[in-house]
């Protein structure tokens, strides 16, 4: 089994990632969607948390290696990029989203300095416009993000385009189409309802 479909097995198993194709859950922005996902769990989950930093060092090694900073998304990306970072020995940082009302303003925490190479760590993608607004933030302040890296992708065609607007590659652990494979080798779905499925993303 590959790092992509343990974690996939992991988030199902928690109960981080909830499949409904036949009764679609309403997400804030309106959209129905089959599949609802709070990756926040997964920090209750040591050796799912384990599996996670092991699939973000990867990637980093692998596809982001001129990495000098590591980045997390307030809140929910904050504890993977910790972990990840310590496990790099690499500075951190975190970027909210929008700057403090008060005190010096700030929306990173941490040091950044200009030039370094960062990447940011969110825990979720959807279309990404969160995580592209954490990158804008981080090269205001004079640095280079060479990457954005992640958990879980739906790996809706919105995120894929405003990632190529952006000129901004993308790595996640695992995916959507690796999850519901996953679902579907372990009998927690149905074939009808892995064609639903399937046809969500498509239209997404």
């Amino acid at each position: 089994m590959t790092i992509a479909q343990k974690v996939a097995h992991d988030l199902l198993q928690i109960g981080a990632v909830t499949l409904r194709p036949n009764e679609p859950f309403t997400w804030a922005s309106g959209m129905k969607s089959p599949i609802y996902c709070d990756n926040r769990l997964t920090i209750s989950y040591p050796e799912v948390r384990n599996q996670i930093c092991a699939g973000l060092v990867e990637i980093v090694k692998m596809r982001y290696a001129d990495a000098e900073v590591i980045a997390g998304t307030a809140t929910a990306g904050i504890p993977h990029a910790a972990w990840l970072a310590d496990q790099l020995n690499l500075p951190m940082i975190y970027v909210r989203s929008k700057p403090k009302d008060h005190g010096q303003s700030k929306q990173i925490e941490g040091v950044i300095k200009p030039g370094k190479k960062v990447v940011v760590i969110d825990d979720l993608i959807s279309t990404g416009g969160s995580v592209l607004k954490a990158v804008e933030a981080v090269k205001q302040a004079g640095a280079e993000v060479i990457g954005v890296a992640g958990i879980f992708s739906y790996e809706l065609a919105a995120a894929t385009t405003n990632f190529q607007k952006a000129n901004l590659p993308l790595q996640t652990v695992t995916t959507y189409s690796t999850l519901i494979h996953v679902a579907k080798a372990e009998d927690q779905i149905s074939d009808a309802e892995l064609a639903i499925l399937k046809q969500w993303r498509q239209q997404g």
